[in-house]
């Protein structure tokens, strides 16, 4: 069974027992390199794995940037 959720404001379809970690190596993300927030909320690296996404969250995954 899949639901429905908003990453960076498009919308996508996961598996209903989808964690957040698993969404970013689904995109292939390196944790390290980005900043998450669910519902408008930051979520720290450490509860990537433990986050469980729902129906209709709302995610905004930033990627940093190093330059020079």
């Amino acid at each position: 069974m899949t639901m429905k959720i908003v990453l960076n404001g498009e919308g996508a379809e996961v598996d209903k027992d989808t964690s957040l970690s698993k969404l970013i190596e689904a995109y292939r993300l390196r944790p390290e390199r980005i900043a998450v927030e669910v519902n408008r909320q930051i979520v720290s690296r450490d509860k990537f794995a433990s986050l469980s996404l729902h129906e209709g969250d709302e995610i905004e995954i930033v990627h940093m940037v190093g330059g020079g």
